[in-house]
Formats: C-alpha cells, sequence, structure tokens
C-alpha cells in the first residue's frame, strides 16, 4: 500500500440528520405536524436510567 492511501483511509466526515435529510422529506413533515409528546408518560417506565436499557418487567 502507498502512503497515499494508508492517510486517506483515516479520513473521517461529520454530518448530522439535518444534513443528511433534504427540507422536503416526509419525515420531517410528519415530525412538523404530529406531536409525540404523549408517547414520553406511556413508555418511561419501560426504560433503566442506570442500565439505559429497556426493563422488561413480568407482569
Amino acid at each position: 500500500m502507498t502512503k497515499k492511501l494508508v492517510n486517506e483511509r483515516k479520513q473521517m466526515a461529520i454530518l448530522t440528520i439535518e444534513q443528511l435529510n433534504p427540507q422536503d422529506h416526509l419525515v420531517r413533515k410528519l415530525d412538523a405536524a404530529l406531536d409525540f409528546s404523549f408517547i414520553y408518560p406511556l413508555v418511561e417506565n419501560l426504560y433503566s436510567v442506570e442500565k439505559f436499557s429497556i426493563v422488561c418487567s413480568k407482569k
């Protein structure tokens, strides 16, 4: 391998979701039109803050 190829492999690109999604994308339109905040109280007991994972409770 040449030195030039080795250096090119170490290059990184940092992108945000905002840069990857076009402005007229369906997901952006849905996000602007719908309010999903009601979901958080419904599912908060399913997540563990200590372990950052889903807690499976048997009822």
